[in-house]
């Protein structure tokens, strides 16, 4: 036997005894060159630059050779937290034996990835341009994503040396196309909720998406589900049943407010208290300020589960006292 044919051998054997060790290494042009339009797809969806996603999505799973994107498909090394209850993968990070985050596809990851930084605690960033990736990455770590000093760096680094500020530049000439098409014009339906003005005009499907204390909205039509939604607005298939607190066989109403993003901590400004109508229940005053329903029980420290009386008021933004 050779030598060349003992170490073919040998390194054949480790390759089955331990599968993950020998794998070809993803290259970073490689993968920006795979993910480039999931990136492109969720600045489209929430506006949140590519540029970033791909920088955080670079850096957070090492070009896609990490264990936890391989195994799990997790690029943005997203743990469980209390109200995931998706499948799940653990090692070992800041602790032993740590909970992240698994997805079926990585495309998911990219949406969830969107979904977290729709956080109450993100909402500054949704006030920068989506062209300003620098404010992006320092406002990433001043909202606490990371705990690495040098975060903002490394994602600017990771922009520059890469052009990935062409990714924002594509979605811009797109949004600049769009606009100079004709106007489509069709009759809106009643505002339920008590909305700002719509933050753009038609959907898809012809769905109004509109915006109620900074979360985006439609109203539901005849016909609609949660799968026709699903696919119209490119979510997962638990999103909007979670955003809506609702149970995933829930039968959706004509006229329905459904929330597209996840609902906020407390109401805008200048809805400070709700005085209680006939028949109203938590979750209906929930839906209608866009405010998460356990959120507006802990602010009238009223048990979850207990109705309010009619007549009663009840506080939007700040604890009662």
């Amino acid at each position: 036997m050779t030598k060349q044919t003992r170490t073919f051998l040998c390194v054949l054997t480790m390759g089955l005894l331990f599968p993950s060790i020998v794998f070809a290494q993803t290259t970073r042009e490689e993968y920006i060159q795979q993910y480039k339009n999931f990136a492109v797809r969720e600045m489209r969806r929430t506006g949140i630059p590519a540029s970033i996603t791909m920088a955080q999505a670079l850096l957070e799973s090492d070009n896609g050779n990490s264990k936890l994107a391989r195994r799990a498909n997790n690029h943005f090394g997203i743990k469980c937290g209390g109200n995931w209850d998706g499948k799940t993968f653990h090692q070992d990070d800041d602790a032993k034996h740590e909970c992240f985050r698994k997805y079926r596809e990585v495309e998911d990851s990219y949406k969830d990835h969107s979904a977290f930084l729709q956080k109450d605690r993100y909402a500054e960033l949704f006030k920068l341009s989506s062209s300003d990736y620098k404010e992006w990455a320092r406002g990433l770590k001043k909202a606490g994503y990371a705990t690495n000093p040098k975060y903002p760096t490394l994602l600017i680094k990771l922009i520059d040396d890469n052009k990935l500020y062409e990714l924002d530049l594509c979605y811009k000439e797109e949004k600049e196309a769009e606009s100079s098409k004709p106007e489509t014009k069709i009759e809106k339906p009643e505002s339920k909720p008590q909305a700002q003005e719509p933050e753009f005009t038609i959907g898809p499907k012809q769905h109004e998406v509109k915006l109620n204390n900074r979360v985006k909205y439609i109203e539901i039509k005849a016909g609609d589900t949660f799968k026709s939604l699903k696919e119209e607005f490119d979510l997962m298939a638990w999103q909007l049943p979670k955003y809506n607190e609702m149970p995933d066989d829930a039968d959706l109403v004509e006229g329905q407010v459904l929330y597209l993003q996840p609902k906020r901590n407390k109401a805008e400004v200048g809805n400070d208290f709700h005085k209680v109508e006939a028949g109203e229940s938590m979750y209906d005053i929930s839906q209608k300020y866009a405010i998460k329903l356990s959120k507006l029980y802990q602010l009238n420290l009223m048990p979850e589960g207990t109705q309010p009386k009619e007549g009663s008021k009840l506080t939007l933004r700040k604890t009662r006292k």
